[in-house]
């Protein structure tokens, strides 16, 4: 790898026992500090080659390099454990990390502050929206201080206007640390919404089909033109991979 890449894919395939291929032939170079949103039809693959990112599973075939420090993953589901306050939850992580217990409250409320969260550090999960447990999430990700950040469709059990405050939230978060990001959806304007860089795999065996750079993404929403008009062009080369995977 480069020095400006966090990521490397070369020619990775997945295949699960004696079933269909998953994933076949995937190259992908993914740079330090860049947002990424990889975008496909369910079933495509796209959690599976996350999971081979970060370590959770092994690739039947090619290669996969990430930063020695590893990296942090960001499920749909918060996961939070329910007898814990926020702040404790993430303090959890900061004590898997060997964060002496003296720091880990004051780091656990830092953390909190970065997802504007600070005020509910004090709240168990049943007590937040599933908005704020997202963004307790976050900062327990953020806890584990990897500099490569994984998340799986994390916003898509959220209503409309919850995912759209959280897509500021996380663009704040990404401006802030630096952190490379990985982004799995399947919504586009999600996608189109987040990412500097989007990448669209086939349906099964999920190849990459097709990428877009976004030159500038600060100051986009969800209802921007420029983002109404790359969710048009994505989906229509969705569609046809769709198409051609029915045919």
């Amino acid at each position: 790898m480069t020095d400006r890449t966090a990521i490397r894919l070369e020619h990775v395939g997945k295949r699960f026992g004696a079933g269909p291929v998953v994933l076949d032939d995937v190259n992908l170079d993914i740079a330090e500090g860049e947002f990424v949103c990889l975008l496909g039809a369910s079933g495509c693959g796209k959690s599976t080659l996350l999971n081979l990112i970060a370590g959770l599973d092994r690739p039947s075939a090619g290669t996969i390099h990430v930063p020695a420090e590893g990296t942090a993953v960001m499920f749909q589901e918060s996961a939070l454990m329910p007898w814990l306050t926020a702040a404790r939850n993430v303090e959890l992580a900061l004590r898997l990390r060997g964060v002496p217990r003296a720091a880990r409250r004051t780091q656990a409320l830092e953390l909190l502050d970065v997802v504007n969260l600070a005020d509910a550090a004090d709240k168990r999960p049943h007590e937040l929206s599933g908005g704020m447990r997202q963004r307790v999430a976050l900062a327990r990700a953020l806890a584990q201080d990897r500099p490569v950040l994984l998340m799986d469709e994390p916003f898509a059990a959220l209503d409309a206007i919850t995912r759209d405050l959280l897509h500021e939230e996380l663009e704040r978060v990404w401006r802030r640390t630096g952190r490379t990001i990985v982004f799995v959806t399947h919504n586009v304007r999600e996608a189109a919404r987040l990412g500097q860089r989007v990448v669209l795999l086939s349906s099964r065996p999920g190849r990459v089909a097709g990428e877009w750079r976004i030159a500038e993404t600060s100051g986009r929403r969800i209802e921007s033109p420029e983002v109404a008009a790359l969710s048009i062009e994505i989906t229509e080369r969705l569609r046809k991979e769709i198409r051609r995977n029915a045919a």
